[in-house]
């Protein structure tokens, strides 16, 4: 008889494969620094508890660490310690109190619940308010009132001071990395497409880096840009040099569409204007010969004279888009690059936006669902702890908020990772906690386990669990000193926890373990649908190119959004995780309809015959006809025997793709 191997899921199997990220030296030293010296100081003028409470402060800010540019640093690190400093205030207001303790505590949660759909900044300062709050409504904490939260709200600023201090040194070098970034990553798309061997998969793979990218740089710039007052020309030239990336983009597909082979001179002068771009140097002029800006940026002096005679459309293309942007890069004034501020976005404009968004919170349904579920699993967590005696009863409270934040991902992956990523924690709290005597030596110890939350963060949540877990434990026995007997007490209260969020928090509502991707996808699609039209369709030419290309852009966003929902899907159980994995093909296919459209455009550009009104019409009615397909559940998509359009014609791939995406579409619910 066959004997089955008994393997672990699928789901678990992709939730605790370590995400390869490199390691972040500078966070790493910031958290080591921040959190020890705290208590280093504490411990030597005989108030380790005080140290405690400010290293607590500074782990909070060591989470928070995550932004690449300065400013952005200041809100990430800065706004959620108010927030944490109001938190812990509160809870101690109610500490002993019972169940007015209770129905505090709860109330924070539904705030804080609601919070977390405004935005990052709202959502880490919403997970401090109420983690600070469970803190100070369940253990005592030493001095007046005002003295925690102090302490806590200085251990986090002094992460936020040593991450600011090369800020005069390094001022704009995360955007201008960022945008270098693009660069090499659209030389790798290059690379990718120009093979003229069709492969998908490193082509799609390369697309998607460009797209995150491309993303993460223009998040970068428009954030820097918002809080900068008036024009800034360093700002304006980064955007000019991120919207010059755009034509080589949409050149890439024109070479993998139709398996035309890239000379690697180009990809290898894509990759010349990235070190340009990195290094932010700029020509004295714009005009070429000897001393030129071309010659400044390390470029060669005629574009064309380097590469080999372009034979097709995509290596015009390509090459066209170079020539612009090695000319972005070597004018010496950026404004005559950009003639359009508001492509970067006005700061009043983007606030105007920011309260809008708040109102739309305040009366979402969604965010009220969100905060709901949060409050209900945070009350049922108190009220236990208030009828049965459970040592050190915050823990329950503080498992739930970290797993159960609905922006965070998966609820139930988050709670199995934390269960498994607590149990390895405690491996090592239990070892250090026996054998390393309360004083002195606390220092070093923290200063070792505090390298590992920025180092393991990247990995995954399980990954950060296991780093912050001996972390936690120790600070609290320097509060408490309750020594190895913290350490039973502490899995059973994360393993409560985990089950409150995992009954209350997901089980309990349907809308958490189903699965949004076809409704956004058929989002995405109608999206495509208009592209086309405006791609396509009457007064297409007389459409701005930045038009389409930012139209381009938001249905590569959204796409990216989908791919990231869709990798949340996956480390759900079934059946949530098998629909996901089931939506995939239609996702691919999607963004080939997308590169399809943009090929034919650039194609046309380039002297290609355009197409047809009805062939136009065609396309862009069976796109709508597959969006409004994907909203159903029970509805097949009918896929079409054939187009009317002539075989020859510009919008013959795309077609193709149209066919291919209906006839994998299906009811995937």
């Amino acid at each position: 008889m066959r004997h089955r191997t008994l393997t672990p899921p699928d789901w678990l199997v992709r939730s605790l494969k370590p995400q390869p990220a490199p390691i972040p030296w500078a966070a790493v030293t910031r958290a080591a620094i921040g959190m020890s010296l705290p208590l280093a100081i504490g411990t030597a003028a005989g108030k380790p508890t005080y140290g405690a409470l400010a290293a607590m402060g500074a782990l909070s800010g060591v989470i928070g660490d995550t932004a690449d540019a300065y400013r952005m640093r200041i809100l990430n690190i800065a706004v959620p310690q108010l927030f944490g400093a109001l938190g812990v205030t509160l809870g101690a207001l109610v500490f002993g109190h019972g169940w007015t303790a209770v129905a505090a505590v709860t109330l924070v949660a539904l705030i804080s619940g609601m919070m977390s759909t405004i935005g990052a900044v709202a959502s880490v300062s919403g997970l401090l308010l109420l983690l600070n709050c469970v803190i100070g409504a369940g253990l005592p904490l030493p001095g007046e009132w005002w003295l925690a939260p102090a302490l806590m709200t200085g251990g986090g600023l002094l992460v936020l001071a040593l991450a600011l201090l090369a800020w005069p040194l390094r001022s704009g070098v995360p955007e201008r990395t960022a945008v270098a970034a693009t660069y090499r990553n659209a030389a790798a798309l290059l690379e990718a497409a120009g093979t003229g061997d069709g492969d998908d998969d490193a082509y799609d793979k390369a697309r998607a880096a460009v797209t995150a990218s491309l993303n993460q740089a223009y998040d970068l710039v428009l954030a820097r840009r918002t809080r900068d007052h008036g024009r800034s020309p360093d700002l304006v030239r980064l955007i000019a040099e991120l919207n010059a990336v755009t034509p080589v983009v949409e050149a890439a597909p024109v070479a993998h569409r139709y398996g035309e082979k890239l000379p690697p001179e180009l990809p290898a002068a894509m990759r010349e204007l990235a070190k340009a771009v990195e290094r932010g140097k700029r020509g004295p002029h714009g005009e070429k010969g000897e001393g030129s800006a071309y010659a400044d940026l390390g470029l060669p002096e005629e574009l064309p004279e380097d590469l080999p005679e372009p034979h097709g459309a995509a290596a015009r293309a390509v090459h066209h888009a170079l020539r612009h942007a090695a000319d972005t890069l070597a004018d010496p004034d950026p404004l005559t690059v950009v003639h359009a501020e508001d492509r970067l976005g006005r700061p009043a404009a983007l606030r105007v936006r920011a309260r809008r968004a708040t109102r739309n919170v305040i009366l979402s349904g969604a965010s009220w669902r969100y905060g709901l579920r949060l409050a209900l699993c945070i009350g049922i967590a108190q009220a236990l702890v208030s009828l049965i005696d459970v040592p050190r009863s915050y823990w329950v409270a503080l498992t739930i908020t970290f797993v159960l934040k609905p922006d965070f991902g998966s609820v139930f992956s988050r709670a199995v990772l934390r269960a498994l990523g607590t149990a390895a924690g405690l491996v090592v709290a239990a070892a250090v906690l026996s054998s390393v005597e309360r004083g002195w030596w606390d220092v070093p110890v923290v200063l070792v386990l505090a390298t590992l939350i920025p180092a393991l963060t990247p990995r995954g949540y399980g990954y950060q669990t296991a780093a912050i877990t001996p972390v936690i434990l120790l600070l609290s026995d320097v509060l408490n000193h309750q020594g190895f007997g913290l350490v039973v007490p502490r899995l059973v209260d994360s393993l409560i926890g985990c089950a409150i969020a995992l009954i209350a928090g997901y089980l309990l509502w349907p809308e958490s373990w189903h699965t949004r991707i076809g409704d956004r996808l058929a989002d995405a699609v109608s999206d495509t649908a208009r592209y086309v039209e405006c791609a396509f369709g009457p007064g297409s030419d007389a459409t701005a190119p930045a038009a389409r290309a930012r139209m381009r852009r938001r249905l590569y966003r959204d796409l990216s959004d989908i791919r990231t929902e869709f990798q949340r899907a996956l480390t759900e159980p079934p059946p949530t995780g098998a629909r996901a994995a089931a939506w995939w093909p239609l996702v691919v296919a999607v963004e080939r309809i997308v590169d399809a459209t943009t090929a034919a455009r650039v194609r046309v550009r380039h002297g290609a015959d355009p197409p047809g009104a009805g062939e136009v019409t065609e396309v862009s009615r069976q796109l709508s006809e597959l969006a409004e397909a994907l909203r159903e559940v029970e509805v097949l998509v009918p896929v079409p025997v054939d187009f009317t359009g002539p075989k020859d014609s510009v919008l013959e791939p795309l077609r193709q793709e149209v066919g291919a995406a209906r006839a994998v579409a299906s009811p995937r619910r």
